[in-house]
């Protein structure tokens, strides 16, 4: 599995450096700080983040989620890979589902949390066929309470994994910054 995702990490580099686009200036800019191979190395802390940040942006109803997914994880020094592969859990397939199901645990909430939401909001209603009215403030409400539990839930489960199998996921410590204090004189009495 790790040989598997090294080589994926290699070829997916080596297409960022690729000769006909090394050249241009623009390209270079977008290229470089992606191109951090700190950023693709897999460790526990920066690989729940990466995940974590995958999974709120795979719950928000929104075009090319791995755009911002991606950028987001370059500037926590996250791991990118996991970020933008954990924006691919709401496809075609899975989408319907999970947006009926964020709009009834934003129903759910709003009926029996009573969480207010903005007036302008409530006023939108869709029509879909087979269902019936939507709210939007519904599917709002849902839409964000599920990003913030998938996040809540990817640190554990990583952590979890690498407690399980340390050798797939370990855990790389950051270098301690060495500091030269002086010493302190003590007054005799």
């Amino acid at each position: 599995m790790k040989k598997r995702y090294l080589r994926l990490v290699r070829q997916a580099l080596k297409s960022l450096r690729h000769p006909q686009l090394r050249h241009r200036p623009w390209w270079r800019t977008l290229s470089r700080p992606i191109a951090n191979r700190a950023l693709w190395i897999p460790c526990r802390d920066t690989v729940a983040t990466g995940l974590a940040i995958g999974l709120f942006f795979s719950m928000m109803l929104m075009p090319f989620q791995m755009i911002p997914a991606a950028l987001i994880a370059m500037r926590l020094r996250a791991n990118v890979p996991f970020a933008i592969a954990a924006c691919w859990i709401t496809n075609p397939i899975t989408t319907p589902p999970v947006l009926y199901g964020q709009f009834r645990l934003g129903q759910w909430l709003r009926d029996s949390l009573s969480v207010p939401m903005p007036h302008f909001l409530t006023k939108v209603h869709f029509e879909v066929p087979g269902i019936g009215e939507l709210n939007a403030a519904s599917f709002i409400l849902g839409m964000t309470v599920s990003g913030v539990l998938l996040v809540l839930c990817a640190y554990p489960l990583v952590h979890l994994f690498s407690a399980i199998m340390p050798h797939h996921l370990p855990v790389r410590r950051r270098k301690a910054a060495v500091t030269v204090m002086a010493p302190v004189e003590t007054p005799v009495k």
